[in-house]
């Protein structure tokens, strides 16, 4: 589209990435490719956080973020893979007047009458099919498919390669880890984490820790439940 004449990105609305690390790459690189937004900087205050990224500017300071907002780029992503950290930056973004904006590659395949909530990022290669309704501040990773019917709360990541099986249910801020598959008609409860490469066959409660083939409760996740990067 930076080719079509007369189009001009300058003219875009401006949007911030909350996050400058691997993930923050993938949604950049979405925002680059739809031409809806045009991005004016990230923001990251941890201390590994880089000065510049992406060949724009990180804001160390959330506080500068008014700022930002005040010149025009009033919307706003969370690129942060840590489930409950992400739910946690986003709702801090709002309360300064953000709006959350989801992010979808133009090459996945979301079904017309899914629904997506704000925030939410849907990489490229992911399938959402029909019937699903998908949270805020989700992440369906690269290569997720997510079958007719499924609900995924708020916060959850499905991260790359994941299967869900038609109406699937995850609970908020879950995280199912890279290459797992779930049988259609589970519930995974909120909370919980699930290994790479595991096998869910049967429901799994709130807050543990499951993995395996089948996937077996192994243990309580504890407060650092769906805190992965």
């Amino acid at each position: 589209m930076s080719g079509v004449t007369g189009f001009d990105p300058d003219c875009l609305p401006r949007l911030i990435i909350w996050g400058a690390s691997g993930h923050a790459r993938v949604v950049a690189d979405i925002i680059r490719v739809n031409h809806q937004y045009k991005l004016a900087g990230f923001v990251d205050d941890t201390p590994a956080a880089p000065d510049r990224f992406l060949d724009h500017t990180v804001y160390h300071d959330p506080e500068a973020l008014e700022a930002v907002r005040d010149g025009g780029a009033t919307n706003l992503v969370v690129a942060v893979g840590d489930c409950r950290a992400r739910m946690r930056l986003a709702e801090a973004a709002v309360k300064r007047g953000f709006t959350l904006i989801s992010a979808i590659h133009p090459r996945a395949v979301v079904s017309s009458d899914a629904s997506i909530g704000d925030g939410t990022v849907v990489a490229a290669g992911a399938v959402v099919n029909p019937g699903c309704s998908i949270g805020a501040n989700v992440i369906v990773n690269t290569g997720a498919t997510v079958d007719h019917d499924c609900r995924i709360g708020d916060g959850v990541h499905i991260s790359p390669g994941v299967h869900l099986g038609g109406s699937v249910t995850v609970g908020r801020a879950t995280w199912v880890g890279i290459g797992a598959i779930v049988k259609d008609h589970m519930a995974i409860g909120e909370g919980a984490m699930i290994g790479a490469g595991s096998v869910v066959l049967s429901d799994i409660p709130d807050g543990v820790i499951a993995w395996g083939v089948p996937a077996k409760s192994m243990r309580r996740s504890g407060p650092e439940a769906g805190l992965n990067t």
